[in-house]
Formats: structure tokens, sequence, C-alpha cells
């Protein structure tokens, strides 16, 4: 093994390592396999983080397009990373750094500027034992102070830029005694046209992980149902490792299921045998049951959220789709989520929100839906339907509100518009001279201060409140005289910088520069989010008490000719 004062590599940092990788085909769930493997750790007593590999080249996900990796989501300390990341943090219920997100991009650029600064002089530079090393220190120190790290290799095994990695995980297995290491490999195991599961996909995939030295000590198989018990006998035989270390994560309801679904066929209690964990387990009777009763709460009834955005794509907006499901959690209700075209919206906005309880324009970045975003907070302004902004959703509330209440005509962001005559929203002042793009917004977390006596703090009940933030224009201090003594008003600032805005008279109109989805968890929902969803039933009450008024009123009304006429 190399030495610790060659790279930095302490082996004494960590505990019990699980790491988790995919074959066949990417997006089979490895992220919500070893988040939900995770939970039901934590609700055995221990204490459990992550760590996302990510085999590209950028350092980051701060530059990504949502179509290629989903969600930019944000941590505490201001890292970019992907989105998996924000289910660990969900179902863990952590707060983590950019320190549990491990990309080439990073881990070679760091090993480079080792290399330009001397710190290798006389050696040549390699991917071994240089970079392996680099991934292997990251992981432990990532898991100092935990019990367990689940770590998991994005990508499909076979992939090239992956296999710096699964060298690394082939000798952080052999440095480390065989009870602390487990490999749990995800497979797909499809349905032929006659409705047998077929192994064949598992077979070959297993085939490549261990022709790179690596032999998985559990398989779990993704398919429609449960895994037949024929099916999991023939993966075990072939992938040699016992029946009772195959499971099933079969297709669910709702994500947050899965951890039960693994937990009915113990893929908990094998994992702390094999660590030689289970005698300081908690009991199972005594084991945190909270999340089953959160996940399986009876909902009764379920509202229509619009989500005004640029990209027909669930994971481009997880975070949202989450928070409002807690709130959903929270109140008992189902909350359907609706995309809504903003590059469609300018032309034909009513018929495309009329049938909605509430609007939520999400943040993002560009000229292309502008317009239409700019639409759908005016069509939620003017016809009272409960309202949220986020990042760009509260700067384009503040530009509508600008064009169509101020009269400040052509109002706009110097980001879509450079030459607007009213750039109501502008570039931070520290953007001025930022050339690169990568890691340089106003990123992670800040705290904001709420003025008493509002809407926002009722929502927090607070006078502060500290959420996450990812934006590079703000509010323009030029015209915060126009907005004085209006109904528009900004109830949170930090400093010089708007960052909640609220409207008078209004069942539910609330913005934020911040990003409130990215600290919500099951159980602990949002405060804006539970706000808008609250503000949706409170509404669709009030309108159902009015027509019962008018049903009365017409009744009584009835009677009343009917009573004219007998005389």
């Amino acid at each position: 093994m190399p030495t610790e004062s060659d790279t930095h590599y302490d082996p004494s940092l960590g505990n019990k390592f699980i790491f988790v990788t995919g074959g066949v085909m990417s997006g089979l769930g490895k992220g919500i396999t070893a988040a939900s493997t995770g939970r039901l750790l934590t609700n055995a007593g221990f204490d459990v983080t992550a760590v996302k590999i990510d085999p590209y080249l950028n350092v980051d996900a701060g530059t990504m397009n949502p179509y290629q990796h989903g969600e930019v989501y944000v941590l505490e300390d201001g890292g970019e990373v992907d989105l998996d990341l924000g289910n660990y943090e969900r179902f863990l219920d952590i707060d983590m750094t950019s320190d549990h997100n491990i990309t080439t991009g990073k881990t070679y650029q760091h090993v480079i500027e080792k290399e330009r600064a001397g710190d290798y002089l006389g050696k040549t530079v390699q991917i071994i034992p240089h970079i392996t090393d680099d991934i292997k220190r990251r992981i432990r120190e990532a898991a100092e102070g935990t019990d367990v790290c689940i770590i998991e290799v994005g990508g499909t095994v076979g992939d090239i830029e992956g296999m710096p990695y699964l060298e690394a995980l082939r000798q952080f297995a052999h440095e480390e005694p065989e009870e602390n290491v487990l490999f749990t490999h995800v497979t797909l195991v499809p349905y032929s046209k006659n409705g047998e599961q077929k192994t064949k996909p598992t077979q070959h995939s297993v085939k490549e992980v261990r022709s790179i030295g690596l032999q998985p000590d559990v398989i779990v198989g993704r398919c429609e149902d449960k895994l037949d018990p024929e099916t999991k006998e023939k993966i075990a035989l072939f992938c040699d490792i016992p029946t009772e270390a195959v499971f099933s994560n079969p297709d669910v309801e709702d994500v947050y299921h899965v951890p039960l679904m693994v937990e009915e066929e113990g893929l908990d209690q094998y994992v702390l045998e094999h660590f030689g964990m289970a005698d300081e387990a908690l009991p199972e009777g005594e084991r945190a049951n909270e999340w089953r009763e959160i996940v399986t709460t009876d909902k009764d009834g379920e509202v229509d959220v619009a989500l005004v955005g640029k990209y027909d794509l669930e994971d481009a907006y997880m975070s949202i789709h989450e928070s409002l499901k807690h709130a959903g959690f929270e109140v008992g209700v189902d909350v359907n989520v609706h995309w809504v075209s903003a590059d469609e919206m300018a032309d034909a906005h009513d018929g495309r929100l009329e049938d909605m309880d509430g609007i939520i324009v999400p943040g993002g970045f560009g000229m292309r839906g502008s317009e239409g975003k700019i639409e759908a907070v005016r069509y939620a302004r003017e016809n009272d339907i409960p309202f949220l902004g986020l990042c760009l959703g509260f700067q384009m509330a503040v530009v509508e509100y600008a064009r169509n209440v101020l009269g400040l005509e052509d109002a706009h962001s110097a980001e879509m518009v450079e030459d607007t005559p009213h750039p109501v929203i502008d570039i931070l002042p520290e953007q001025y001279e930022v050339q690169d793009m990568g890691g340089t917004m106003r990123l992670g977390e800040h705290t904001t201060v709420i003025e008493p006596e509002t809407l926002a703090y009722e929502l927090y009940d607070d006078t502060s409140c500290t959420e996450r933030h990812r934006h590079r224009y703000e509010v323009n201090p030029e015209y915060f005289d126009d907005f004085e003594d209006e109904p528009l008003t900004f109830s949170g600032t930090a400093g010089n910088r708007m960052e909640i805005l609220e409207l008078d008279d209004h069942p539910f109109f609330f913005g934020t520069q911040f990003h409130p989805e990215y600290t919500s968890r099951p159980g602990q929902p949002s405060p804006p989010f539970l706000g808008l969803v609250d503000a949706v039933l409170a509404q669709r009450e009030r309108t159902n008490d009015d027509s019962s008024n008018d049903a009365d009123a017409d009744a009584d009304a009835d009677a009343d000719t009917e009573t004219e006429v007998t005389h």
C-alpha cells in the first residue's frame, strides 16, 4: 500500500463501506437502491452517509443542461451536484457537502495541480497509483465519523470512463478486512414475451464485474414485479452468490416505498450480518418507524399544481416534485404535478392553467420560455390562483408586476434583454468581472432576514431562515423605491438583496430568490411548499362554501317563488 506521506491517503478513516454498481443499462435506480439501504440502516440506529461517484469529466454538474443529467442539486456549501445526492439527503435526512460527490474532473484536476506544484517530482504520474489513490482518499475522508458509507458508482459497469473507479474499488477491497466491505450490484431483469423473467442480462453484467476483479456480495434485480423464487435461484447459481443475497427492487407507486419493499425481503438484516453489526443494531421492534408512517399516510383527496417550465422532464425539476409530495404527506393529499410548457404559455395561458389549483414557476436560465413564465405569473395574480415563484420564478414575478402594475413598459431582466429600458432584475455586483461559468454564481446557504407580521414570517415562524441559493442576478436596487407602498412587498432580505416577495390581498402569492426545494424532507416539508398546498386547500374550501351558499340562496328563492304562486 502506498504510504500516507506519498498520497495523503489515511487508511484509518471510515468504518463499513457499501459499494453500489450497476449493469445492463443506466437509470435502473442505483441511487434509490443505495438510499433505501441507507434509510434502513439509519432506522436500525447507525450513522450513515453516502458518496456519489460521477465518472464524467466535468468538475461538477453546474454547467450541464437538465436534459443531460436532470436537475442540478445544490448542497449547503454551494456544491452543484448530481440529483442523486438530493435523494440521499432526503432519504437519510442529512446535509452533505461537495466532498460527497467525486467526479473525474475534480479528481484529475487535483492530481494535475499537485503535479504542477512539484508534489510528484521525479515520478511518472499515472492512473495507478495516483488517480486511484486520490479516489480512495476522497471516499475515506467523506466516510469519516460515520458507521457506514454507501458509495454509488454512476454509469454502467464496462463504461470506459468508469474503469479507474472500479480499479480503485478493487484496491479498496484488497486493503480492507472482508467484513468491512460489501459490493451491491443492481441489474435489469426483464420479461420475455411469454412472461418469463430473464436472467441472462444479469449474468453477463456480473461476468463483466468479475472480469474487473470485483465479486458482488448482493445482487438487486430491477423488474416490474418481485423476482420469482426460481429467478433468484438461477441468478445465485450463475453469479456465484447465496440465494438469500438476491433481492427484488420491483416497480412501486412511489420511490419512498422502496425501503419498505427491500426491508420485507430482509436486505437490511443481510447487510448487518455481513458486517457483523447485527448485534449492535436496534432490535427490530425498536427501530425507527417514522418513515413508514409518513410515506404510507392515507390521502384524502388530491390537488392539481401546474409547473410552468422549459423542460418536459420530471428529473429536471426533481426536488420540486419531491417537495410537493412532502407537503402532500403533511396535509394528507396527493399533489398532481402538471408540466406546462413555458414556450407555449404566451399564446394560450388561459386554457393551460384554468383547471389548476396552484401554479409554480421554477428556476432556470436564459431567454427561452421567459415570456411564458411572465404570463403564468400574471394569470396567477389576476385570477387569485395560489402561486409560488422560485429563483427565476421570483424574478419573473418582479418583472410582471413592474410591467403590468407599475407601468414600466418593457421591463425585464438584464439576463434576458441586455438593453431593456427597465432592468428591474440585474446582475449581482460581484459578477461583473466573472469570466468562468462553472461554480461562480451565488451558491449555497445564505441567511434571509424576515419581516414580522408577514406571510413569510407565518410560514417560517421565525424572523430569519437559511436556504440554498443558485443565481447570478437579483432585484435591481435602483427600483426599490418603485415598489414602496405597493401591495407587492419584499418581506425577506439579505442586506441590500431582496430574497422574498409576497402580495397582499391574494390567497397566496409568494416568491423566493432562494431554492427552498433543496431542504425539503419527508416529515419536514419546505415551508413555502406547505404554504402553497395549504392555500390551495383553503381556496377550495372557500369555493365550496360559496357554492353551497349560492345553492342555499337559489333554494330559498325557489321556495319564495313557490309560496307566492300558491297564494
